[in-house]
């Protein structure tokens, strides 16, 4: 029987619910359960096309949950000091997730900016958090408030802008059916919050209007 027990994820736990689990992922369980859901619908999961379905579906969500077994964290303790305090802005990064609400993909672009406090991070980092907190059972709102206040705790920063551009399938293929729709949303701390002409500078380098 699966191990249900979990423990509280490592350096505060910045998810509400931030969880690292003892027991890797049921494949058996998630098979089963995958049978059972075209069973439901009237299918035969023993035909062709169907039969090994239930092991391909177990193999994507391990791979698209596969932040629940990661520390969005780990990435943001090499640090390196260095004096730089203006903005450090890394955007379009690319990220893909799945909404809690109907377990459908969103998928979009997050971009991610911070002021130093006499470190920096590697760039690579800042999308390899993005990448973990993206791959696990998500909201896009509080995957944005999560990147924001990580950042801000892990690399002690004067200040942390996010924003999230996505579209999200559960308003494409089914329910209202807006396949164009675009959901933004932005979480800012510190100076961004503070200043306005930061957060302006922000905005502007995203959408590439700066002078």
């Amino acid at each position: 029987m699966m191990n249900d027990r979990v423990k509280p994820g490592r350096r505060g736990a910045n998810h509400p619910k931030e969880r690292e689990l003892t027991a890797p992922v049921d494949h058996a369980r998630l098979q089963a359960a995958v049978r059972e859901i075209l069973v439901a619908l009237g299918e035969d999961p023993d035909r062709e096309g169907l039969r090994e379905t239930p092991a391909r579906v177990a193999r994507m969500y391990e791979e698209m949950f596969s932040g629940l077994r990661k520390d969005p964290a780990e990435p943001l303790q090499k640090t390196f000091t260095e004096k730089y305090d203006e903005m450090v802005l890394v955007k379009d990064i690319r990220f893909e997730s799945l909404c809690e609400h109907h377990l459908l993909p969103f998928y979009g672009k997050a971009h991610v900016a911070y002021l130093p406090n006499g470190k920096i991070v590697g760039l690579s980092k800042l999308a390899r958090v993005v990448e973990i907190i993206s791959r696990r059972p998500q909201v896009q709102e509080r995957m944005t408030e999560e990147l924001a206040d990580l950042l801000m705790k892990e690399l002690d920063a004067r200040g942390v802008g996010v924003v999230i551009e996505a579209s999200h399938t559960c308003m494409a293929i089914r329910g209202i059916r807006k396949a164009n729709a675009i959901c933004t949303t932005s979480a800012m701390r510190g100076g961004f919050k503070e200043h306005p002409a930061t957060r302006s500078e922000f905005m502007a380098l995203i959408h590439g209007r700066w002078r």
